[in-house]
């Protein structure tokens, strides 16, 4: 088997390949062209998202030609796969917006050309509004959409699925975009290959399909395992929502956190896919006389590390231990997830359960006070249990209080002058 195929293979990512065989041999015969789009329908992605950008990684890596593609002309119709309804519609100006965050996000898996034209060896970012945008539907319509069988595309999962609880025209259409996109990928870039998610399978198919018949080309399409976590729970989902890589959004500290406190069963196989550890050192974590905890700290490291680079992740990797040390340093401190208030307002006193609230540690007031209710609000290490308590500027300690909701999720409130 080809060395990058091979790689992905010991890692734990491939599901599903439309010709392993072929695509293995074509891969060790040349650099390969490969592609997987990227949702531009919001400001960052978040963890769940980065297994084929992993996987762009080891087969850049290995030499092969990777293009990211955000799908800016097909996010304004919204791809019905996985999807139990439609999803908003966004604009042009949105979704470039958008796209920027994205690929800076990306750059810290993938090595992207700094000019965008894709080098040798370097990723580039497409977005298919450029060929999607000036489509005339008629023309499209008689060049492309006669190769498709309404038939054959209902037997896909994703729009069986829809279609009980109903599938837009302009959802419908989704198929023949994607297709279309692999279509001009591969007559402008040579693109014999597509990757993504196994709810992806379709709609790769489709494409490949597509090129079959229209350039006479085989091309290929290679779908990774959907992750979920042994608890049954999405991979990237939190207490706190989603796991975005914007640390705006999901602050390194917490990012940190949440690799640290995954389930033990998932230790070994998230050190394959989510971090770059040779697979010989992850197999020295592998074993019942090593600590669950340091791999797991390994683990939260490297992906921090991967993520928000190496300050961040020494950063959070000494608050948490300085957190669950008891004694807290100022650096420690400061890698918290934070929000600054007046010392005036904190003079008048806030109640409790609306100081929680403001944090990341609750949503809304309700959450602050079942939080309360059930014994897992501490603030400055002293439990609270009365939902109206009020917080003054007496409880701050060197300029700020450090509030905690259960064991492990602690949120630092400066106090400014």
């Amino acid at each position: 088997m080809n060395k990058a195929l091979k790689i992905l293979q010991e890692r734990g990512f491939i599901k599903q390949c439309s010709n392993l065989e072929g695509l293995s041999d074509l891969m060790d015969k040349e650099r390969v062209t490969f592609y997987v789009g990227v949702d531009p329908t919001g400001r960052s992605i978040h963890i769940g998202h980065m297994v084929p950008f992993f996987a762009m990684h080891h087969m850049q890596n290995c030499g092969h030609n990777p293009i990211a593609l955000v799908g800016g002309g097909t996010s304004l119709i919204g791809d019905p796969s996985g999807k139990s309804e439609m999803r908003q519609m966004l604009s042009v100006a949105q979704i470039q917006e958008n796209s920027i965050s994205l690929k800076r996000q990306l750059g810290t898996v993938v090595d992207f050309n700094s000019d965008g034209k894709g080098a040798k060896g370097k990723a580039v970012m497409l977005n298919n509004y450029d060929w999607l945008g000036p489509l005339n539907y008629i023309e499209f319509l008689r060049d492309i959409g006669r190769h498709f069988s309404v038939n054959r595309m209902l037997t896909f999962e994703s729009y069986k699925q829809r279609l009980e609880r109903g599938l837009s025209f302009i959802e419908f259409n989704y198929q023949l975009l994607q297709s279309f996109d692999y279509l001009t990928l591969y007559r402008e870039h040579g693109c014999r290959l597509q990757i993504g998610g196994d709810d992806q399978w379709g709609n790769i198919v489709a494409g490949i399909e597509l090129i079959r018949k229209v350039e006479g080309m085989e091309c290929f399409a290679l779908t990774f395992n959907l992750i979920t976590r042994a608890d049954g729970h999405k991979m990237g989902k939190s207490e706190k929502g989603a796991v975005f890589l914007d640390p705006e959004l999901f602050s390194p500290y917490d990012f940190f956190q949440y690799w640290r406190n995954v389930n033990d069963a998932d230790v070994i196989r998230f050190m394959k896919l989510f971090t770059f550890l040779p697979m010989q050192e992850i197999a020295g974590y592998d074993n019942p006389r090593v600590n669950i905890n340091e791999a797991k700290e390994r683990l939260a490291y490297e992906q921090t590390k991967i993520i928000h680079g190496v300050e961040e992740a020494e950063k959070a990797r000494e608050a948490a231990k300085a957190m669950f040390g008891g004694g807290v340093s100022l650096e420690a401190r400061e890698a918290l997830p934070s929000i600054t208030i007046e010392k005036a307002r904190l003079e008048e006193g806030i109640n409790v359960v609306e100081l929680f609230a403001m944090t990341d540690l609750c949503k809304t007031n309700s959450d602050a006070r079942r939080l309360i209710n059930q014994g897992g609000a501490v603030v400055q290490d002293q439990k609270i249990t009365d939902v109206k308590l009020m917080i003054d500027d007496s409880w701050a300690k060197q300029g700020e209080l450090i509030l905690r909701a259960g064991k492990k999720r602690y949120f630092r409130i400066s106090v400014s002058p």
